[in-house]
């Protein structure tokens, strides 16, 4: 049964989300070929040019030559839960790959890889069709006429240097592109390239006293 926007009930929970600390969270759809940081000497295309927000800083990274989710907010302990390592917070990519992804690649992803910095986590690995609402990149993929591509969706709980790109070339099967569909509870949904939302997130009482987030030092894309 609804409830009542002006019962006691309902007065009473949004007077006490009215009492905790929030935090506004950014959501944007990066293009290929932006760089995740605020600044480029060398002229490059930067978050400047997508997010007019002041003081909102990137919750982790995604590369140079990568598309999609992207997660700024101006909250830092929000901004740890987000990024940190420790968190394990899901990471969900859809990746566009040279040849038909076997069930055999598949099973290695989805049990671990041993990479030349470690093993990987288990992950979550599936064929899926082209995504329905895929947008044009440019410059396009190159594809070679006589190989065939196919889409797979990973879900990683790591974050390391060109993680994903380095899982599936590991099976045979390299990356031609990456698009990151979803951190945790958030995802892309319809948002365009280069186009941001914005959020404000209730924050626990412990947060009140809030730290600035880190801002991110200045990383050479590889």
């Amino acid at each position: 049964m609804p409830v009542n926007p002006l019962s006691p009930l309902r007065l009473a929970l949004n007077s006490h989300l009215d009492l905790l600390p929030v935090a506004t969270l950014v959501l944007l759809n990066k293009p290929f070929n932006v760089l995740c940081q605020f600044t480029d000497s060398k002229g490059r295309r930067t978050l400047a040019d997508f997010v007019n927000l002041k003081q909102v800083y990137p919750a982790g990274r995604l590369d140079y030559d990568s598309e999609g989710l992207v997660l700024l907010t101006d909250d830092g302990q929000l901004q740890q839960k987000i990024a940190a390592p420790g968190r394990k917070m899901p990471k969900t990519y859809w990746v566009q790959v040279e040849g038909v992804i076997s069930e055999q690649a598949l099973a290695l992803l989805r049990t671990g890889l041993a990479l030349k910095d470690g093993p990987t986590r288990p992950a979550l690995a599936e064929r899926m069709p082209p995504p329905e609402r895929l947008w044009p990149r440019h410059p396009p993929v190159r594809e070679r006429q006589s190989v065939p591509t196919s889409w797979l969706t990973l879900t990683i709980t790591e974050g390391r240097n060109r993680q994903v790109r380095r899982m599936t070339a590991a099976v045979g099967f390299p990356t031609l592109r990456l698009i990151r569909y979803g951190i945790g509870e958030w995802c892309l949904d319809n948002l365009a390239p280069g186009a941001c939302s914005t959020r404000t997130v209730h924050l626990p009482q412990a947060q009140r006293q809030t730290k600035r987030p880190a801002k991110r030092t200045k990383r050479k894309p590889v």
